[in-house]
Parts: structure tokens; C-alpha cells; sequence
């Protein structure tokens, strides 16, 4: 394939808008996979993304597509919507050269649309305007083209209008992409330089590397030099994604492809790493990516201790398919040895679960998730605490800073009072407010990271129906008036079920954990007393009662010292068994601490 003939172009947009389904009829007007093996979300390899109807990771196909008697390559990467995944978003910008910007005709630019386009602009791609889901009753394609030239700054003449449920105007998009996305760059240059954009695991045939060669080529049998890890393989395979991995023997300038090398060891290939020739190498590798700053800290533990290797094998691969995915050995007094992990958020903490439950079939408890908070020590040093369990001692902090993001949010304007109390009520401050038409409002607040962990996106959505979009930025450190919530199970405290929140929060978010714990812990021969405390003031306290056998069910009538006498044994009896009895915790226990902001 000419190079002049190669179109490099990904999908953006706000989450629900429709990517995965176009992807989908582009495959099938490409005839890029037999009807027989086409099916709804066909990128979407995971369980997880079909469940729940959005894309987790960014894939990767290769269309052949026919235009004015000549073959054009087209290659396609699939991106996420949601703001948790922005990070696969921005390393498949890196490896095109243009992007389908994908706007609901019924919903109109939203927050993470905006997002998403700024990002593309930073790496100078081209960008056409796709109006999707047209055929829908309320599709509003006029007003949308205003939102399009109003909100985004581009031509809304250039935007093409399309159905990808009912397959309405593929080939005009087909048309537009080798016509308007450039064909990649030529150099002078043949040395090889390739960009690692991502990899996966295969049992089989070890990691397969994806790669974007930005000039000279790879072939069979080639020795390759990665720079990241300062080692040399020789390449077993070479080929293109033709949805399932096509082998060709070789990739040039311009093409997306991936490369089999026998790496077995995991941690040998980075995301962000520049491939070239151990022959004749380049002298400084490519840009690669920011490293990704997590913005969620939470502690997985395996249920059983014996999993513990396992875990981290398992999580050593997903490291590998999940490159935003940051962790370290951590240890618990409760739940053994673990590892403190970093997400971008609570969507991808959840995600994370479930794929070390499904895919390598381990039972793990997740700790209460937290921010990374900054501590000023009366001494003059600073120390970063994510762990509720390294938090010092009150007494040695001068300062505590928590981190604050800034929250854009687009909604009509008949939700705006509910969701200004929202944002109140979770310490935000309101920075502008600005309406972009009669009818939708942008509001931009500064909120601490903390306030929209647990409940802040699910009741954004709930008080205005799904319409509001909501997206974020982490801004600064700003200082806080933290306080470390210990829970307290008969009278020892629970060091994985410890937190750390805002005091003004404190009281409320201890009584929330300890009535969830009342109901998962299962009653005892003894009373079991619930505490959350601050230092040693209780604050909220709940009581599991004991099991009680009915002593005096043998006695018929006589003399009430009999009954007393028997009463008063078995309330010595609980006394001694309370002393040295331990209290089982169920898994669920740890898990009701995570679900605590539920209402």
C-alpha cells in the first residue's frame, strides 16, 4: 500500500454518543469481516464493555476502502467516552493524524465532546464534525450544527449528518476521512522509529506489542532495540488488526500494526516506549506520553491469603493492557499483605475489579477508596497519604492540602437550581456561569477531588435525568480541615475500614459505615459494639445484639430467684466469652464501606 494511500483517524466523543456503533457499520461497508462473524459492538471485546454498553479500551482495526478506483487504508482506533479514560484517549491521538468528532443530534455538545476536542487540537489532527442518531425524534441537526460552530469553532458545513444504528450516510463519512484526514508525513529519513501506543497479554505467544511506525519499516526476523528498557529481540511476526490479528510480515511508513517479539517478561514493554533498529538506530526516541497521575487510591487484598501471588501476576497483566493503572506492595493488620493501586477514577477502580474477578477468577476486597492528600509536618518536612492508615499523628501536623478539580458541567437550564445545590453542598465554588444558548447553561466550579468520589456523578444524572455531562480537571492543592475516622468493631479498631474525610463530613459518613456493618456482621453469642471514632471521641455508634438462649424456657412457675439466679449466670457467661471472643468479618463488610454514600 502507497503511503499517500494510508488514512490514520480515530473516534472521539462524549460518553453514549455512538462511537462503537459507527466503528461497527464502517467494518461492515468496508467488508472487513465476514457477516457470519459480525455482531453489535464488535470492538468491544470485553464482557464488561458489552454489559454495560461503553468502551474501556482503545482498539485498533485496519478497512480497506475503494474511492475513485484507487485502495485506500484506512485504520481506525476506537476510543473510550468516559472522562475516567481519557488517558487511552490521548495516546490513540498520538497515533493518527485526523478524528471523527461524534455529536448527538438529540443531546448536543457536551462537556467531555469539549474535552476531547482540545485534545485532539493539542496534536494538530484534522478534525470532521459527525452528527449521529439523526433518525431519533427529537434529533435536533440544525441546532446541533449551531452548537458545532458556537461551542467547538468549526464549520458546521463540513459536518457530516448520519444514522449508525439504522447505517444512514456511512459512505459519506468514508469519503470525507480520504478526502479531508491527511495521508501520514514522509521523511527523508529511513530509520525506524516506531511509537509503542499499547500492548496485550496472550498466554501463548507472550506480549503483543501495538506500534505506529512513523518512519522506515519492520519486517520478519528484524532485531529491534527498545529504548525504555535498553533491550534488543528479534521480531516473529509482524502484521495489521483485521479485527483479529492478520499477519503480513512486515509494516511500513504510516501504518498501524503490531509486532511478536517472544517477550515473556511483562514489565519489558512500556506504553510510551519508541521501537528501533539495533543496525542502524535512531538517535533520540519519540515523544511518548505524560505519565498519568492517579486521582483514586484504594488497597486490593485477595480473600484468601494463599491468592496472594496470584494477584499479583493478575495485576501485572492488566499493568500491561492498562497502562493508567498504578500500584504498590501494601500490607493490613486485617487483611494480610495486598497492594495499594491508583486510579483515575471510581468507573476504572470498578472496572478493575471486575476484570481481576472474571478474567483470572479471583475473590478480592477493595478498601474505601481516597485522594492523595498533601501534609505539612510542624518540623518543616511534607509527606504525601493516600493510606488512611499512614495518616500521622494529629498532634505533629501543621497543614493538610487536598487536591481540587475543576468541574465542568453542561445542562439545561431547568436543572440549574438542583444542581447548584448539589455543588454547594459538596463544598464546591462556583467560578462562571455561561449560557451557551437559550436553553443549555456551562457551569464551571472548583470542588475538592474528595466531594465527587462516591455519589457526585450518579446524582448529577439522577436530578437531571441523564441530560447534564459532566467533566473534570485536577487544578491544585488547596489547604483542608482533615480528620482521620477510625471503626472500631468490640472495641479494636478495623485499620482497611479507616477514613479519611472533611470534619464537617465526619459524623454523618461514621454513622452511614457503622449502620451498613450492623447489617453485613453477623450476630454473635455476644453484643458487638460499632464505633467510629476521632482519636478517642465517639462519634456514631451502632450495636449488634447478642444471640440469646432462652435460660428460663425449664422453668414452669416456682419461686422468680430461680429465674434470676439463671439470668444472672449466663450474663457472667456472655462477660467471659465477650473477653476473649473474636468477631468474624464478612467480605461484604469491607465492601459496605465502598457503597457507605448510597442513599
Amino acid at each position: 500500500m502507497k503511503q499517500e494511500n494510508i488514512r490514520n483517524f480515530c473516534i472521539i466523543a462524549h460518553i453514549d454518543h455512538g462511537k462503537s456503533t459507527l466503528a461497527d457499520r464502517m467494518i461492515e461497508m468496508t467488508n472487513s469481516v465476514d457477516l457470519r462473524d459480525m455482531k453489535n459492538q464488535l470492538l468491544d471485546s470485553m464482557d464488561i464493555e458489552r454489559e454495560r454498553g461503553i468502551t474501556i479500551k482503545s482498539q485498533a482495526v485496519s478497512m480497506t476502502y475503494s474511492y475513485k478506483g484507487e485502495e485506500f487504508l484506512l485504520n481506525l482506533v476506537d476510543t473510550p467516552g468516559h472522562v475516567d479514560f481519557s488517558y487511552e484517549v490521548s495516546r490513540a491521538i498520538s497515533s493518527c493524524e485526523g478524528a471523527l468528532l461524534l455529536v448527538d443530534a438529540a443531546q448536543g455538545v457536551e462537556a467531555q465532546t469539549l474535552a476531547n476536542l482540545y485534545l485532539a487540537l493539542e496534536h494538530d489532527l484534522t478534525i470532521i464534525p459527525v452528527i449521529n442518531k439523526i433518525d431519533l425524534p427529537s434529533a435536533d441537526i440544525e441546532g446541533v450544527k449551531k452548537q458545532i460552530d458556537h461551542d467547538l469553532g468549526l464549520d458546521p458545513d463540513t459536518a457530516v449528518c448520519v444514522s449508525a444504528k439504522a447505517g444512514t450516510n456511512i459512505d459519506q463519512i468514508l469519503e470525507a476521512i480520504v478526502t479531508s484526514i491527511p495521508a501520514p508525513t514522509t521523511t527523508e529519513d529511513d530509520t525506524l522509529k516506531a511509537l509503542i501506543f499499547d500492548s496485550h497479554y496472550d498466554p501463548y505467544r507472550g506480549v503483543i506489542v501495538h506500534v505506529r511506525i512513523f518512519s522506515g519499516s519492520i519486517k520478519e526476523g528484524d532485531k529491534l532495540f527498545f529504548f525504555h528498557q535498553n533491550s534488543t529481540y528479534k521480531v516473529e511476526e509482524a502484521g495489521k488488526f483485521k479485527i483479529k490479528l492478520s499477519r503480513t510480515g512486515s509494516l511500513v511508513d504510516g501504518e498501524v500494526g503490531y509486532i511478536i517479539c517472544g517477550i515473556k517478561n511483562i514489565s519489558d514493554v512500556r506504553v510510551g516506549d519508541t521501537v528501533t533498529s539495533v543496525s542502524s538506530p535512531c538517535s533520540k526516541p519519540l515523544k511518548g506520553f505524560k505519565e498519568v497521575k492517579p486521582v483514586v487510591y484504594s488497597s486490593i487484598y485477595p480473600v484468601d491469603t494463599n491468592d496472594y501471588n496470584e494477584l499479583v501476576n493478575s495485576l501485572e497483566k492488566l499493568k500491561l493492557n492498562d497502562a493508567s493503572l498504578v500500584y504498590e506492595k501494601d500490607s493490613s493488620a486485617a487483611l494480610g499483605f495486598g497492594f495499594r493501586c491508583g486510579f483515575l477514577g471510581l468507573l476504572h477502580l470498578e472496572v478493575i475489579q471486575q476484570r481481576l474477578e472474571r478474567e483470572f477468577d479471583l475473590s478480592v476486597i477493595f478498601t474505601s477508596p481516597s485522594v492523595q492528600y498533601k501534609v505539612a509536618l510542624k518540623g518543616g518536612s511534607e509527606i504525601f497519604v493516600e493510606n488512611p492508615a499512614h495518616y500521622p499523628d494529629p498532634s505533629s501536623i501543621e497543614t493538610v492540602f487536598e487536591p481540587y478539580i475543576k468541574a465542568n458541567i453542561i445542562t439545561p437550564d431547568d436543572f440549574l437550581g438542583p444542581i447548584m445545590n448539589l455543588c454547594l453542598e459538596k463544598r464546591g465554588v462556583q467560578i462562571h456561569m455561561n449560557y451557551l444558548d437559550t436553553k443549555r447553561v456551562e457551569l464551571v466550579y472548583e470542588i475538592p477531588l474528595a466531594e465527587v468520589l462516591y455519589d457526585f456523578y450518579d446524582t448529577l444524572k439522577s436530578i437531571s435525568r441523564g441530560y447534564a455531562s459532566f467533566d473534570y480537571e485536577v487544578i491544585d492543592l488547596r489547604e483542608t480541615n482533615l480528620v482521620k475516622v477510625d471503626i472500631l468493631v468490640n472495641g479494636e479498631a478495623v485499620d482497611a475500614l479507616s477514613l479519611l474525610v472533611h470534619k464537617q463530613n465526619a459524623e454523618y459518613r461514621a454513622r452511614v459505615v457503622c449502620k451498613k456493618l450492623r447489617e453485613e456482621i453477623p450476630r454473635h453469642q455476644f453484643k458487638i459494639p460499632i464505633q467510629g471514632s476521632i482519636g478517642t471521641k465517639v462519634i456514631a455508634r451502632e450495636t449488634i445484639s447478642a444471640m440469646r438462649k432462652d435460660v428460663t424456657a425449664k422453668c414452669y412457675g416456682g419461686d422468680i430467684s430461680r429465674k434470676k439466679k439463671l439470668l444472672q449466670k449466663q450474663k457472667e457467661g456472655k462477660k467471659r466469652m465477650k473477653l476473649v471472643g473474636n468477631v468474624e468479618l464478612p467480605q461484604n463488610a469491607f465492601l459496605a464501606v465502598l457503597k457507605s454514600e448510597e442513599k
